[in-house]
């Protein structure tokens, strides 16, 4: 029988360890619904209906000899400085070995709806804080950064989103270089994949995905780290 190790370069995912404490962060994307009483790791109820969940049993199943613990903590609403003030119980005491951050649309959507005075350069001075604090406490970390993304043409995104919302996603892209973080590229994915289908297909409100688009969040995401 292989090591552990060489098991977890046969599936590709070499970035992973045995015994991996992996943790996934953002907004409602992440979220999905996931029950918050008791916040399980490895559990389907405290994963929701999302990406995070797919991902987490593809790793659970992949790597079985691994012994990962898989814990997703997204909060639907929450934008980068949410993230920060939670930042201590939902992410540096679970001592996370690779942590995979999604936010950024409620940066724009929550200014651009009135309920936020935020910007582009506080949306970036706010993620580039929480990176550092991050490596601070856990200097060994592995960092996944995701493409936050939007599809107009939907009950929720016009064409009127792309310009300024595409200062967002090069803030994300540029964190995960200066950060030396493995970038998932979610917005090419969702462009590819709306050639084949309408982009309501994939998130009918353009920022939720269907069960469509978080398959294809979760293939993204598992492609990225092989």
């Amino acid at each position: 029988m292989l090591g552990s190790c060489c098991n977890a370069a046969k599936s590709g995912y070499e970035i992973i360890s045995q015994h991996d404490i992996i943790l996934f962060q953002g907004d409602s994307i992440t979220d999905a619904g996931r029950e918050k009483n008791n916040e399980l790791p490895n559990n389907a109820r405290s994963f929701g209906t999302g990406y995070a969940n797919i991902v987490a049993s593809t790793l659970l199943n992949d790597l079985a000899d691994q012994d990962l613990t898989i814990y997703n903590r997204g909060i639907s609403g929450d934008k980068v400085f949410q993230l920060d003030e939670r930042w201590q119980k939902d992410c540096l005491d679970l001592k996370p070995d690779l942590l995979s951050i999604l936010i950024g649309v409620n940066d724009y959507w929550h200014m651009r709806n009135g309920r936020y005075n935020g910007t582009p350069e506080i949306y970036e001075n706010d993620y580039r804080n929480l990176l550092n604090r991050t490596l601070s406490e856990l200097p060994d970390i592995k960092l996944v950064l995701c493409e936050p993304f939007i599809l107009a043409g939907t009950t929720a995104v016009d064409d009127s989103w792309l310009e300024p919302y595409s200062h967002y996603q090069e803030i994300a892209a540029r964190l995960a270089g200066e950060f030396k973080a493995i970038w998932v590229p979610f917005q090419s994915a969702f462009d590819d994949a709306s050639e084949i289908a309408p982009a309501s297909h994939w998130a009918h409100d353009g920022v939720h995905p269907s069960m469509a688009g978080s398959e294809l969040m979760a293939e993204t995401w598992l492609n990225a780290l092989q």
